[in-house]
């Protein structure tokens, strides 16, 4: 008798354009893990490998993005799905970065390993997220860590976070998004910001998010 193998509960495979950090803009086919509330449909890994296949043979993608909920709550899953199946597009995971022991068996798959801090990190949040980019640094994996600061955080945080972030990862690419709503054209905080950070770190970049429904992650 065959083993159907590991499933987990998806929030879809929808195409859309990323909206965060280095890759934003892409259009992606976006792998959903589900939260509680949402709408659900169970894949085995070796049916959302053929998905992901028939998809892009149907119109063009630049990368597929794992994102959702909590993803590397299923690192088992992927890495089953990557073990079953030839993933036919690069493909990046856009995490909070607070599971990097889970990282194991999949980030040498990884095209991309997006660590997403939102709001005002704790130190052992960043700790974590540093410790994920250190797997991608030690599996020669690009690597970025994408700041979404919320109207309490400050410049000193953030600064903290990007000399943490260099000591250990040198060649991560870093992209701040400001909090939506914020009128660069009027505030020399950003610009001041963008200059302090790239002295610490050589690849900095200030960027807007591209909101949802447009901007998907």
């Amino acid at each position: 008798m065959q083993v159907a193998g590991p499933t987990a509960a998806l929030a879809g495979v929808p195409a859309g354009i990323q909206g965060a950090g280095p890759w934003i803009g892409r259009r992606q086919l976006f792998v959903r893990f589900a939260a509680e509330a949402e709408t659900a449909t169970m894949f085995t890994a070796a049916a959302l490998g053929q998905e992901l296949k028939r998809l892009t043979g149907r119109a063009p993608y630049h990368s597929i993005a794992i994102s959702g909920r909590d993803p590397l709550a299923n690192a088992d899953y992927l890495a089953a799905m990557f073990e079953k199946e030839e993933v036919p597009l690069p493909v990046m995971l856009d995490t909070d970065g607070q599971r990097p022991d889970e990282l194991g068996s999949i980030v040498a798959n990884l095209a991309l390993l997006q660590v997403t801090l939102a709001g005002v990190p704790t130190d052992a949040a960043v700790e974590r997220a540093i410790a994920s980019l250190d797997r991608a640094v030690k599996q020669k994996v690009a690597h970025a860590l994408v700041l979404c600061p919320s109207e309490q955080t400050t410049d000193a945080q953030m600064l903290r976070v990007v000399e943490q972030a260099h000591e250990t990862c040198d060649e991560a690419q870093i992209v701040i998004h400001p909090p939506a709503g914020v009128p660069l054209d009027r505030d020399r905080r950003w610009v001041s910001l963008l200059e302090r950070a790239a002295s610490v770190h050589s690849d900095v970049r200030l960027l807007l998010a591209i909101p949802f429904p447009v901007g998907m992650r």
